[in-house]
This record gives C-alpha cells, sequence and structure tokens, in this order.
C-alpha cells in the first residue's frame, strides 16, 4: 500500500436501522508490536491476521529495508528473525505517518551497529520524540534529533544498548516507554525503567508487556512507574494470531449506538488486552445494551444518554465518543485528552471545529471537552490528514444526511476498507 490518494468527498447514505454481524481488520497495535519481537526473535515467527494497512506496511517496508526477511503469504507473514542482531549497518527511513513505527524504530535502531536515519511527513516532524531520546541515551543508545529539539528527524549512531537504569516523562505518549519495554531484552546489562509522571494510555502498555509475554519474555514492574528487566531474556520463534482491532470496532458499536440497531463484531473478545474495548462499556452507561461471547461483542442501541468518560488511557475512542454524544440526551464531558493534540492532527483543535460545523455546542475546560447536543445540520467534515476524523465522522451520515467526508482515503492508515465495510451495514 501507498500513501493515500486525495480524492473528492465521499457522502454518506443515512441507514433506517442496522443489524448486522462483521470482522473488523487485525489489531494495529498489536501487529506493530508483534513485528518488532518477531525480528528480534532467534528464528522463524508466524503472524497470522495481521493489520494490512499504510501503517502496518510502513513499519514491514523499514524492517525490510535493515536486512529483514518478511514473506505475506495470504493473510499470514512470516518473518525471520535475527537474534538481536540488525543485518544492515546503514540506511535511511521514512516513517511517514506512521507514530508507531517511527518510535519503535528509533529503539529497534539503537540495538544495531551501524548509522541509522528516520525522518517522517511534515506532521511526523511536529510529533515529539525527544523523551524517547533522552531515555534511550542513559541506557546508552546513540539517538539525536535533527530536527527542532525534541523532534524528528533522528539518527542514530548505533553500537548497541548498554542497558542500566533510565528515566522517562509518561505524560506525552505512552509509545516512549512501549519502544523501550520491547528492546530492553536484548541490552548488554539489566534495564531499569522509571516514569516520572502519571502515564497516559496505559492499556496499550499492558497490551506491550502481553506481546512480550506471548513472545516468551516476563518481567519485573511496579505498577506504571518502575519496571525491570533482567539480561539475557530473549523472544523465542512464536505463531501468533492477531486480535480484531478494538479502536476500528469502536466506530461499528457506535454506529449501533446512534441508530438503535445492533452489531455484533465476530473477532473481538471482551477479555481481549486492548484497551479500547472498554469503548463498550461507555456506551452501556450511556443506554445501550452490551453482550459478549467467546471470541465476540455485541451493542445494541437504546435510548442514549450524556455521559462523563475519563479518556486517559482511551485516547483513540475520545472522536468516536464525541460523535456519539450528538445523539444522546444531555452533555457530554471526556476528560484527560491534552495528549490528542500530538497526535495525527491536533485532535481537540480538529474535533472543536468540526463539531461546531454540524451544529454542536462545545467547550475546553482544562483538560476536558464539553459537548451540548443540539440539532445535527449537513456539512462537509475536514479530515486535516487524520484517519479517525474520518471513520468517527462518517457516522454522523448514517443518521444525517448530507454529510460528507472530505479525503477519506485517509482511512488506508489503519482500516482501508473502512466505507466499504460502513455501506453493508445499511444492507
Amino acid at each position: 500500500m501507498g500513501e493515500f490518494v486525495s480524492i473528492g468527498p465521499r457522502e454518506i447514505t443515512p441507514v433506517e436501522r442496522i443489524d448486522a454481524n462483521l470482522k473488523v481488520p487485525g489489531s494495529k497495535s498489536q501487529t506493530a508490536r508483534a513485528l518488532v519481537c518477531a525480528v528480534l526473535a532467534d528464528g522463524e515467527c508466524v503472524i497470522r491476521d495481521p493489520l494490512r494497512s499504510d501503517d502496518t506496511e510502513v513499519m514491514c517496508q523499514a524492517l525490510r529495508s535493515l536486512g529483514y526477511e518478511i514473506r505475506a503469504e495470504g493473510d499470514t507473514l512470516r518473518v525471520q528473525g535475527k537474534g538481536g542482531a540488525i543485518p544492515a549497518a546503514e540506511a535511511k527511513i521514512d516513517a511517514r505517518d506512521a507514530g508507531t513505527a517511527m518510535r519503535f524504530l528509533t529503539a529497534l535502531l539503537t540495538l544495531g551497529w551501524g548509522r541509522y536515519e528516520i525522518d517522517g511527513s511534515e506532521r511526523m516532524r511536529q510529533r515529539p520524540i525527544g523523551d524517547l531520546v533522552q531515555a534511550l541515551a542513559y541506557l546508552g543508545g546513540g539517538a539525536t534529533t535533527l530536527g527542532d529539539e525534541g523532534f524528528p528527524p533522528v539518527v542514530i549512531e548505533g553500537a548497541g544498548l548498554r542497558g542500566g537504569t533510565t528515566s522517562l516523562k509518561g505524560g506525552t505518549s505512552s509509545q516512549f516507554l512501549s519502544a523501550l519495554l520491547l528492546v530492553a531484552p536484548y541490552a548488554e546489562n539489566s534495564v531499569e525503567i522509571e516514569v516520572s509522571d502519571d502515564l497516559v494510555s496505559r492499556k496499550y502498555v499492558d497490551l506491550t508487556l502481553g506481546v512480550m509475554a506471548d513472545f516468551g519474555v516476563i518481567f519485573e514492574r511496579d505498577g506504571y512507574r518502575r519496571f525491570h528487566i533482567p539480561p539475557g531474556r530473549r523472544y523465542r520463534p512464536t505463531d501468533l494470531t492477531i486480535e480484531g482491532d478494538a479502536s476500528s470496532a469502536s466506530y461499528f458499536f457506535a454506529a449501533a449506538a446512534v441508530t438503535g440497531g445492533r452489531v455484533r463484531v465476530e473477532n473481538l473478545d471482551y477479555k481481549t488486552r486492548q484497551g479500547d474495548v472498554e469503548f463498550v462499556d461507555i456506551l452501556a452507561r450511556m443506554g445501550c445494551r452490551v453482550e459478549t461471547g467467546e471470541g465476540w461483542t455485541e451493542v445494541s442501541g437504546g435510548d442514549l444518554q450524556g455521559v462523563e468518560a475519563d479518556l486517559r488511557d482511551l485516547p483513540d475512542v475520545a472522536q468516536t465518543l464525541a460523535v456519539t454524544s450528538l445523539f444522546a440526551r444531555g452533555k457530554t464531558t471526556i476528560q484527560n485528552i491534552d495528549h490528542l493534540k500530538t497526535k495525527e492532527t491536533d485532535r481537540i483543535e480538529a474535533l472543536t471545529k468540526e463539531l461546531r460545523k454540524v451544529g454542536a455546542g462545545i467547550r475546553t475546560r482544562g483538560s476536558a471537552l464539553e459537548i451540548q447536543p443540539r440539532k445535527i445540520r449537513s456539512a462537509e467534515i475536514e479530515t486535516y490528514g487524520d484517519h479517525r476524523m474520518a471513520m468517527s465522522f462518517a457516522l454522523l451520515g448514517l443518521r444525517v444526511p448530507g454529510i460528507r467526508i472530505r479525503d477519506p482515503g485517509v482511512v488506508s492508515k489503519s482500516f482501508p476498507d473502512f466505507f466499504d465495510h460502513l455501506e453493508k451495514l445499511g444492507q
């Protein structure tokens, strides 16, 4: 896949009611973590049902440029791990808009012996990485930023990772901690990571630790404050099946909520390690009925009420909840979302502009967003290069005629077939 091609706006067709069973693509977060563990393992790893999207393709292309063999066979990736070695001694990597790839590869490349450069899109150069680079420096990782202080591009003068103790700020992105954890088993000495403030998106760290455990590495932790990785622990060759993506599923659960219909996602177990499955708990508090079973999760719409929700650990469902709240009675308050400013776009600013465009009452209060439903009007929605803006605001079109999504191709970042899935809901 390549970067999305800008095409004309896509108008969403309203539906009367939804009654559907469906599957969503594989988890983007789990796929990225599995790829890092697989290339570091000693031997062949099999990743089944991975996400195939722009972001995962960026990661695969980057790893191949470093000399790793990754073969796609239908719905399976076969990865030849190199036991912690990075085959290439030199590489220039374009992470484009893939923040996960930028952060994870920066940490991975400190294990190599050579010179590597990793850059990205104009927006990527505005997304911070300095905290990760500084934390790696304390472990002997030779990474420096070339752009504005603390921002990409990044150059890595690799000479292996020494290990030791490092401190990391947790308030910007949990991906920094996940990047450190993924490579820590391959440091020469033990690694101690201390998180100096409150960590955001903690569920993604739980997912990281879960994938590492799938590949055979378990270590000590003190909540989300301290992590200890003894030397000598290594990833083993593993056959791993990727779960359905909980963030992608959230749009269809929300579709059931706003239309009063029913949606069952057949490849997402409520017991998943993915934190975004907790979006269904928020929908339940809003008045929906939630049912779960072995491997599936189902939401049926109800009489929606406004809700207060803390999304510090669930940032990727903030836009979905914001749009859903437009069809509820009463105010909805979305709390602790400051870290949305450093995503694919400043999501707080983007949400505010587009929600006002369709007629919603909205204001920011500190790190919270307050939304008051009003009569929704048709509009052309700007997506700001953000896949989640496109997918969440498309939900409006299920109820409101005349909702058009600009640059709908941005969904290729995480869910290339999203609009095909959405259209089938009304059939």
